[in-house]
């Protein structure tokens, strides 16, 4: 046993003698030994001492050298926290692992270092020793007292963001009081982003911080940084004027920085067309196979009605799906105009910019007869093809028919999916063109909103159909395989169609001396109001082919794990197609890419990347702008587009999948990164829903309205800036988002 005459250092050291005598983690903790060096180099370290891991040898001894360690910190209280060997590294930072003991009278300091000390058998650490095959009995453990801070606000500070792993991102969680709460769990606080300079609160439920505040913090992080030259983590307080450095440790499971350039320049964005219905990262099987037979038949629809082969770029970008406007050049833009012979001009009028200007002479030009097409021909075929395909995917040999099952399927659904973007497209431009009319005429006269007009229509009450899907990425299960049952019919349907039409009269009578406007208005609600129905008809019977599509994959599935290439039927879709014919193990290959996948579902995705054309700009914009009621937003709101009319106030509830869906309680509000057709159920219960993305045309839109809620879609980030429990008030109306003290 080792005594206090064998010791070359002292029972208790200061930090500023740990500093000086160079002590290392193997001594007094990685904690201590940090904060020695940050005070030694000039930061803000509270003062004080650490008994060394190897004193506790000489307990006696230590104690009785306790009151006149303490006594040196004056008479504040005192705080005491472990520092084992094993905290505080590149490699796991253990954080929560030990005891801490805050606001400790210093007579008491004693009882509480030895307290301290001994949780490093508890049972506790004995178990995650266990879980990590660590071999020692004891972990090597000194003890920290410092002067104890009482903050106005305390909190944690990466100077790397956790999750995309940009290097130039500082991100600073912060609470009133103690950081306690927040690194216990117990709060989820404000969450600051600093960029070049620029400090953004991207979440406020305390109000912790200043923006000025924020940047000393950010301020003090990358000092540290670059003290040690890698991205730190850091804990902090306030108290005044004065900002204190509490901890510092390396990032751990830091990912590499997150690019979002697009492989080729233009306005790309996540939302529209296929991108809607793919609320998540693409995986693999889906990004090589079934998205390019999607596409496939979206290109050859394009060709069959406008005789030219207008191709509108996709790209994953870290997985996320995106789809650019295409960039023609004057002489690509005449060879594509006369391949056409002049169809691909009318459809561009008709079909594409039209029901924005014209709706009415739209629907007569082209796409009334688009739509009968679809009605007649095209929905039959689609159907007639999944029948057939289901009789046979169970008694082909997979290796053989499978796949040209997923081919045809794939790229008939793609040719539906041309018809859905077309004609059941033009209802939200339609709706624009209404709400423009409806702003310059009517608003002011019989209030309201134009999506009154929209709401309780024959054929659009919400169902829930076997093939409903979560994701056209058919590695998700659809509504029939999880045994989702439909909604019951709603009274509310029927109260919406009341509405609706006593909203109808009382503008038909605003404008009864005006029968011109009076003939317009009426001309334009009708043409509106049924490709509203249109629109959902279509949307609803897209996916009928995933079942199909599912069955087809996972059959393969099955094949490929009774020959060993992979352990699971479901890792399938972490494979290529080319990788279906293998046949040795690529279970390394699957763990892999379900990594990366996982990794990239928590990214924040931009809903849109580089500088939209002008007139995408124009023709967007003015739709989302003659929507909104209201062009004011209150401070630290959130806006994106007006989806569902109406105010409601309720806590959040972040849903981010199949597993959330117990925990939604009636009178919450939804907040999720997009909704799917699968997740109509929920709607019953919500007081409102707010997405990250989505559109005027999107599914939280049409189900939202026509259960009555208020909806926000396309706001970018709200299921990062809110947080379950958090009461906010959704204005579907003026498309915000307001969050509460």
């Amino acid at each position: 046993m080792a005594t206090s005459a064998a010791r070359s250092t002292p029972l208790v050291v200061s930090l500023d003698q740990a500093a000086a005598l160079g002590l290392g983690s193997e001594r007094i903790g990685s904690k201590a030994a940090n904060l020695a060096q940050l005070a030694a180099a000039g930061f803000p370290v509270p003062p004080g001492f650490v008994i060394p891991a190897d004193a506790f040898a000489d307990w006696p001894q230590v104690q009785a050298a306790l009151p006149a360690a303490a006594s040196t910190l004056g008479d504040s209280r005192l705080a005491v926290r472990s520092s084992a060997a094993a905290e505080d590294l590149a490699g796991a930072s253990y954080a929560g692992l030990y005891e801490t003991f805050l606001d400790v009278d210093p007579d008491q300091v004693a009882d509480a270092v030895r307290r301290c000390w001994e949780s490093a058998t508890s049972q506790r650490v004995t178990a995650f020793q266990q879980r990590h095959q660590h071999a020692q009995d004891r972990p090597a453990m000194a003890v920290l007292v410092q002067r104890m801070v009482h903050p106005d606000a305390a909190g944690v500070a990466f100077t790397a963001n956790p999750v995309s792993g940009a290097r130039d991102e500082a991100v600073i969680t912060a609470v009133r009081g103690l950081g306690e709460r927040l690194v216990g769990g117990e709060a989820i606080g404000d969450q600051w982003v600093i960029h070049h300079g620029q400090a953004s609160c991207t979440r406020a439920t305390e109000q912790a911080l200043t923006a000025d505040q924020a940047l000393a913090v950010a301020d003090l992080a990358r000092r540290v940084e670059q003290h040690y030259g890698a991205p730190q983590d850091l804990e902090w307080a306030t108290t005044g004027d004065r900002l204190w450095l509490l901890q510092a440790r390396p990032m751990t499971a830091l990912p590499e920085p997150v690019d979002w350039t697009p492989p080729a320049p233009g306005y790309w964005m996540r939302n529209f067309r296929l991108g809607e219905w793919l609320p998540e990262p693409m995986t693999p099987l889906f990004a090589d196979w079934l998205l390019e037979r999607l596409e496939h038949g979206y290109l050859q629809a394009t060709r069959q009605h406008t005789g030219a082969a207008l191709v509108f770029p996709h790209a994953a970008i870290n997985g996320w799906y995106y789809t650019a406007t295409p960039r023609l050049s004057p002489r690509t833009l005449l060879s594509v105009l006369l391949a056409g012979r002049g169809r691909l001009v009318r459809f561009l009028r008709h079909a594409v910019l039209g029901p924005g200007r014209d709706p009415v002479a739209a629907d007569r030009g082209l796409l009334g007869r688009l739509a009968e097409e679809w009605r007649q021909e095209l929905l039959p075929r689609y159907q007639q093809a999944v029948q057939q395909g289901e009789t046979q995917v169970e008694a082909v040999d997979p290796r053989q028919l499978v796949g040209r099952l997923v081919d045809s399927a794939g790229v008939l659904a793609g040719e539906y999916l041309w018809s859905l973007s077309v004609v059941g497209g033009s209802a939200w431009k339609m709706e624009g063109a209404l709400a423009r009319f409806f702003d310059q005429y009517l608003a002011t006269t019989v209030g309201g909103s134009v999506q009154q007009l929209l709401v309780g229509l024959p054929g659009t009450q919400p169902d829930l159909p076997p093939h409903a899907v979560q994701s056209v990425d058919w590695a998700h299960p659809t509504a029939g395989e999880l045994g989702w049952q439909p909604p019951q019919p709603s009274d509310r349907h029927g109260d919406l169609a009341t509405e609706r039409k006593q909203l109808t009269a009382r503008c038909a009578a605003a404008l009864a001396d005006h029968p011109p406007l009076q003939a317009r208005f009426l001309a334009l609600v009708e043409v509106a109001q049924r490709y509203a129905v249109l629109r959902e008809q279509q949307a609803r019977q897209f996916t009928l082919a995933w079942p199909l599509l599912r069955r087809s994959a996972l059959r393969l599935g099955d094949h490929l794990r009774a020959k060993g290439v992979i352990d699971q039927t479901e890792d399938v879709f972490f494979l290529t197609r080319a990788e279906l014919g293998h046949s040795s193990s690529l279970a390394a290959v699957v763990d892999g890419r379900r990594a990366v996948w996982q990794r990239r579902r928590r990214l924040l995705a931009p809903l849109t990347i580089g500088r939209p054309p002008r007139l995408v700009q124009r023709e967007l914009l003015a739709t989302v702008d003659a929507v909104r009621t209201s062009d004011a937003v209150a401070e630290g709101a959130i806006v994106g587009q007006p989806a569902s009319p109406g105010r409601a106030t309720g806590p959040v509830r972040i849903v981010t999948g199949p597993e959330d869906f117990d925990r939604f309680q009636p009178g919450e509000v939804m907040v999720a990164q997009a909704t799917a057709p699968a997740w109509t159920l929920l709607f019953v219960r919500a007081a409102a829903v707010v997405t990250d993305g989505g559109t005027l045309a999107a599914h939280a839109s049409l189900v939202a309205r026509e259960y009555g809620i208020p909806a926000v879609v396309a706001t970018g980030d709200a299921t990062s800036r809110l947080n379950d429990g958090q009461r906010v008030t959704v204005d579907g109306s003026a498309g915000t988002v307001q969050p509460h003290s």
